[in-house]
Formats: C-alpha cells, sequence, structure tokens
C-alpha cells in the first residue's frame, strides 16, 4: 500500500494523474458514489497517449465511465472495460481512504 496523495488534491467530479512506480495512473473522485476514488491505467491504448485523467466522467448504460478525450471509447471507472471493445480493458487499481489520504494497492 503507498500512499499516493491527499484527498484535497483531488478534483471533485474529474480526473488527475498522480506517478505509481514509474506508472501513471489516472485517479478519480466521485463523493455522490460508494466508492469514492476510482485508479485506472492513464494510458489511452487507442492513442498511445497517457490522456486518460483528462477525459470526461458520465454514465452509460447504469456504469460509470470516463471517455477517452482522443477517440472517446468509455472506460469503466469499476473495471477499466472499454465499452466498445470488449477486447481492451485498463488496468485498475484497489483505492483505499485512510486519514483523508489516497492509498493505493499497486
Amino acid at each position: 500500500m503507498k500512499s499516493i496523495c491527499a484527498l484535497s488534491d483531488l478534483i471533485t467530479n474529474a480526473g488527475v494523474c498522480a506517478l505509481l512506480n514509474q506508472e501513471q495512473v489516472a485517479l478519480f473522485y466521485l463523493p455522490d458514489h460508494d466508492k469514492k476514488v476510482f485508479a485506472l491505467s492513464n494510458f489511452d491504448p487507442f492513442s498511445n497517449a497517457n490522456v486518460i485523467s483528462r477525459g470526461i466522467i458520465g454514465s452509460l448504460n447504469g456504469e460509470v465511465v470516463v471517455a477517452s478525450p482522443i477517440y472517446k471509447q468509455h472506460f469503466s471507472l469499476q473495471s477499466g472495460q472499454c465499452l466498445e471493445d470488449k477486447s481492451v480493458k485498463l488496468k485498475t487499481f484497489e483505492v483505499d481512504l485512510l486519514n483523508d489520504q489516497v492509498v493505493i494497492n499497486g
């Protein structure tokens, strides 16, 4: 487990990028959901760019998603699964909140 940042470093209903063991991780703070902070790979496999943290948060068919800012594929924040292409899935990270710190198991 590694403390990655303070909860106050995150932006409500938006993404930010953090570095975890030389890997870019997209963090999303959604206080209105049971799991308040989601973490997944910042790397978009369709554009080959680290941009997922800049994507737009939304919901499709009851699934909380982020839309890639480049080609607009939707990725589940819970599972990392691409909704348009089931063969593509982003790496996800388990996140805990401990004493207002965002802790990632990774």
